[in-house]
């Protein structure tokens, strides 16, 4: 089945933030190449839709602003954004979004972006080697440069905007 991909206009059944083509074109020009290009179109099409579905798990009580429309499946278009004093228009999906969902779809298309948990592991030894976790260490993974990407568009805690004097 064609993925169908968010285009600003609040689709009720779009399944993913980017494109296959904005996915190629993304990591065409980056050491990722490789590995994106080595992929099928069925693969890609499969890991966008993986990283869309982490996007809206992972970021959905925290963008800025709220969704245009009721019936869109996905969190953005969104309206009253503002980034830097400027307005996001409500009709597009931003070009941070769509880079992050690119990002996330390499890595979804080598394993789940986010496993199972079970149990915490205390510790770990592997021959001579162990390593010791504090408790409550978290097991999932941060994936840090999208978090950095997204900023912008991510409210601050309890929508207060910190500012050093």
């Amino acid at each position: 089945m064609a993925l169908i991909t968010e285009t600003g206009a609040g689709l009720p059944d779009a399944e993913s933030y980017a494109s296959v083509a904005a996915a190629d074109a993304h990591h065409a020009v980056r050491r990722t190449a490789t590995a994106w290009a080595a992929l099928t179109t069925g693969a890609k099409e499969a890991a966008l839709r993986e990283a869309t579905d982490h996007m809206l798990a992972e970021y959905r009580s925290a963008w800025k602003g709220q969704r245009v429309y009721s019936t869109q499946a996905l969190d953005w278009p969104r309206a009253w954004v503002m980034v830097d004093q400027f307005s996001v228009a409500s009709n597009i999906v931003p070009a941070e979004v769509i880079k992050a969902c690119c990002e996330l779809a390499l890595k979804a298309s080598a394993g789940p972006l986010k496993a199972d948990q079970g149990a915490q592991v205390q510790s770990v030894t592997v021959g001579p080697i162990s390593k010791t976790y504090a408790a409550g260490a978290r097991q999932g993974t941060k994936y840090a440069a999208v978090d950095d990407m997204l900023r912008a568009l991510l409210g601050s805690a309890g929508g207060l905007k910190l500012v050093r004097a």
